[in-house]
């Protein structure tokens, strides 16, 4: 059953013994960091720590830090079933193209019943405020010693393209300057950034607005690496299997969701930007300091008993490990509309996401894992994996024993290497430039004699199936 609120997740984490109340009054500034910190590294339990200095909203950390907490708040068994639902839909419609298929996922008459329901009036909107403390007031995190300042880590931003009229949901960090002003971290490549160009060719104000709290499902949604013309708040209502309310915000051309806790709302000036950052980072380094468009805030709407949602970010394993990770099983059956013999995918934590994946593929023909890497590097927020090792379809890839022993036995560097260069993610420190750099591909699969092999390639070893059946039935026989 879906969540309508933030509330209702909350008291279902602590029925389940996953939720921990902290009553004594901790400090933004750093000890929330190392508390959370230790908590997620030891498979803790999430933190509602409802005295937090200097605010009187209490602040909610590490809800989705766990496989079982990420599946509670899509409301599944686990990621693969919903990727099950999604490669059900691929199977009712045929048509040539990825970009095609995605749009028709997203129009078939399954759907219908899930796009967004506008509401007239809201809980996101029970207090309105326009002067006084507005981001004062939210007990914002500074994370690590040499962070630019504090960062709200966990905003819903709303954005609209100013030629489809389309809304955006992203999420990009954003440092608080002041009482009203934030940077607005947004990548080259994200949506946000491209509508800001758009509004800045023109010379023209964009309006912005950034929820906080609300449903689980609408703040897992504004992280998935979707298509620019796919609704995210679509996505979320087919994800809970109900619609996900919106309401227009009080002083902005813009829908916001209902169930926000809280929603700043305002605007970026074109031209306006300033230094941001440095912010200790998912890759473990701090990002340095660069130039960021200016949020101007205006209004803050919220609920009566509004909590607010913080995550961190740092040395793997962290809480948006599990929201990646949900990405990873969810969006594997849009992978393979590009490239079909993939069998699985794995992005190890250690990577941080973006500096390297693990496929495994069917293949059926020389080259084929050359095929597939470069397929990959073209696909969406693929394109800024660094590093892409492709296997046979026989392994476990998340046994990385056995994916380490196949990668050191199964590569020759002169042949099985791709090298190239393309866009990084704009976080990883050693590319020799910002968003580009070397890449690598690297053909992992049994070889032939069509792919340079010039001998045969060996037998694995492996016991026969009937010496195996009978020493498991033995086994105590032997004494053990």
């Amino acid at each position: 059953m879906p969540y309508k609120n933030l509330r209702q997740f909350i008291a279902r984490l602590e029925d389940l013994g996953e939720l921990r109340r902290v009553a004594v009054e901790v400090d933004p500034v750093f000890e929330i960091t190392e508390i959370a910190d230790r908590m997620s590294k030891s498979g803790g339990p999430a933190l509602l720590f409802e005295r937090v200095k200097g605010s009187p909203y209490p602040l909610l950390i590490n809800a989705f830090g766990s496989y079982r907490r990420m599946n509670l708040a899509l409301d599944c068994e686990d990621f693969d079933e919903i990727g099950a639902r999604i490669e059900s839909l691929v199977r009712m419609q045929p048509p040539a193209g990825m970009m095609e298929k995605l749009r028709m996922l997203f129009t078939l008459k399954e759907l219908a019943g899930f796009m967004p329901k506008k509401v007239k009036k809201a809980p996101c909107q029970e207090k309105v405020l326009t002067a006084g403390p507005l981001l004062d007031a939210l007990p914002i995190l500074t994370c690590w010693p040499h962070d630019g300042g504090p960062f709200i880590t966990l905003p819903i931003v709303i954005t609209r393209d100013p030629d489809s009229k389309a809304q955006n949901y992203g999420m990009y960090r954003m440092q608080k300057f002041d009482n009203a002003s934030t940077g607005m971290h947004w990548q080259y490549n994200k949506d946000g950034a491209r509508h800001y160009r758009k509004y800045r060719e023109r010379g023209e104000r964009m309006e912005a607005a950034v929820a906080l709290g609300g449903p689980p499902v609408v703040t897992y949604a504004a992280t998935a690496p979707l298509p620019p013309d796919i609704d995210e708040m679509l996505f979320a209502g087919w994800l809970q299997s109900a619609p996900v309310e919106l309401v227009k915000a009080k002083t902005l051309d813009l829908l916001v969701p209902a169930e926000s806790d809280f929603v700043l709302e305002g605007y970026i000036d074109p031209g306006d930007e300033r230094i941001e950052g440095p912010f200790g980072d998912h890759t473990g380094f701090y990002s340095p300091a660069d130039i960021y468009p200016v949020f101007q805030i205006t209004c803050l709407t919220m609920r009566v008993d509004a909590v607010y949602p913080a995550t961190i970010v740092g040395k793997p394993p962290m809480e948006d490990c599990y929201m990646a990770k949900a990405t990873e099983g969810i969006f594997l059956p849009l992978m393979r509309l590009i490239a079909p013999e993939i069998v699985d995918i794995e992005l190890p934590l250690e990577g941080v996401f973006h500096n390297c994946a693990l496929v495994s593929i069917k293949k059926e023909h020389a080259g084929q894992a050359r095929k597939v890497i470069h397929a990959l590097w073209g696909m969406g927020q693929m394109a800024s994996t660094k590093f892409i090792a492709v296997f046979d379809h026989d392994i476990d890839l998340r046994d990385y024993s056995t994916v380490v022993w196949k990668l050191l036995n199964n590569v020759d560097p002169q042949r099985d290497l791709v090298l190239s260069g393309g866009p990084l993610d704009a976080l990883d420190h050693s590319a020799p430039y910002a968003n580009f750099g070397g890449k690598m591909g690297i053909d992992a699969t049994r070889k032939t004699r069509e792919e340079g092999m010039g001998r045969d390639w060996p037998d694995e070893i492996t016991m026969s199936d009937e010496v195996k059946k009978r020493v498991t039935e033995r086994w105590k026989d032997y004494g053990f």
